[in-house]
């Protein structure tokens, strides 16, 4: 028995130095992070956007992507923004669940912002929408529905929970473009109405309308963390300056409200409010390094009162194992992501009218609270409507450059 405690006081002391060696390793690795050149931005979207698409980390190349189509869908470049919609719905459709660094952040030791950016539901709906847009533009209403049904179904789904869709523009088109198809589009303007529950009812259908004009106004959501570990995703959102619009063209005057807001919609699941956290990380974090304190804490005062080998052993081991949990718990990175497609608006409306064939100048007026017209954002264009009996799709923006041809 003599000769055996030494051997087991060797043995368990190369288990407490193996186990110290490794919390080392785990410390150091967690310390230890990728290095990236920073990305140089002049605050010119249309400088930055196509710079860190082509030379930017490729975790981020969805958002630039995203933010880059905006800013082209509003100076009219809109094959250049068809371009970057379908890169970004293809990549959307095909990487989050498979990317490497996706699941990296969905463990617990890697931060929320090194996965690859695909956005919170409201920011991949509006790659939909936008999308959808274009394809009308191009006489492919059918494409254009398909959009704003997949729109719809992303809508519905957030990390792994299922909601209710209720964007009221997305099922009103959805019903518009089949009864132009020559179908049925009721049961779509009846979830339309179901869902309108802030503002004014959209119109019943006019399928012979030819002129569709897709409005957007006002600054959309932001996005900031909050908790002890930053781990509580919430969004912000500035105050309004536009609350309406009116259309002007050939003696009709159309008064245009919002149909749905970003704002809203970012901040509810199936209408409900919501603060989004991700609390397993938190939880995990918290519960690791109380455990780790702990076992430190134990194993030191065994080691020091233990009065023998064994003991001193056996403490030290503790504290070893604690050493490691903290380590763990050090090394876990609750931090929501913050990366936002920032300039996304925050009301979305439509209006559709009958206009001849032929150019037509129309003006666009938007208006502050209680209507009153903001001259600095009126937009002036012509709209030259085709005499092939396709429908004439027009998008403005309060953030649009003019005099655009359309």
């Amino acid at each position: 028995m003599t000769g055996g405690q030494p051997r087991l006081h060797r043995t368990m002391k190369n288990s407490v130095t193996a186990a110290l060696a490794a919390a080392f390793a785990l410390l150091v690795g967690g310390c230890a992070t990728e290095k990236e050149p920073p990305l140089a931005l002049t605050g010119d979207i249309r400088v930055d956007g196509p710079n860190a698409i082509d030379h930017g980390p490729a975790r981020d190349k969805l958002l630039w992507q995203y933010r880059t189509a905006a800013a082209d869908m509003r100076s009219g470049n809109y094959d250049q923004a068809k371009q970057y919609l379908d890169d970004a719905l293809l990549r959307l459709g095909g990487i989050y669940g498979k990317d490497k660094n996706a699941q990296k952040a969905r463990s617990y030791f890697h931060e929320e912002s090194r996965k690859t950016f695909i956005g919170e539901p409201y920011e991949r709906v509006m790659a939909y929408y936008y999308r959808g847009i274009i394809y009308w533009m191009d006489g492919e209403p059918d494409n254009a529905r398909a959009c704003f049904r997949s729109g719809q179904i992303e809508d519905s789904s957030s990390e792994g929970e299922q909601y209710n869709a209720d964007y009221v523009l997305l099922d009103y088109l959805d019903g518009l473009a089949t009864a132009k198809l020559a179908g049925d589009g009721s049961d779509a303007y009846n979830r339309a109405i179901a869902e309108d529950k802030q503002f004014a009812r959209p119109p019943p259908y006019d399928a012979g309308a030819n002129v569709l004009f897709f409005l957007e106004f006002s600054p959309g959501p932001r996005k900031y963390a909050t908790g002890e570990y930053r781990e509580e995703l919430r969004f912000s959102i500035p105050s309004p300056t536009v609350f309406s619009a009116a259309i002007r063209v050939e003696g009709q005057t159309i008064q245009v409200g919002p149909y749905d807001d970003l704002w809203f919609q970012a901040t509810t699941r199936g209408g409900r409010v919501m603060d989004h956290v991700l609390a397993n990380k938190a939880v995990f974090k918290k519960a690791t390094d109380v455990a780790g304190t702990a076992a430190i804490v134990g194993g030191a005062t065994t080691a020091i009162v233990s009065g023998n080998q064994t003991g001193e052993a056996v403490g030290l081991g503790l504290v070893a194992a604690g050493l490691i949990t903290k380590v763990f718990s050090s090394s876990t990175t609750p931090a929501a992501d913050t990366r936002a497609w920032d300039n996304l608006p925050r009301y979305l409306s439509f209006a559709a009218l009958r206009l001849a064939p032929g150019p037509h100048v129309a003006i666009i007026e938007f208006q502050g609270q209680g209507g009153a017209t903001l001259a600095n954002l009126t937009k002036t264009f012509t709209v030259n409507v085709p005499a092939d009996k396709r429908d004439k799709v027009v998008f403005v923006s309060d953030a649009s450059t003019t005099p655009q041809t359309l």
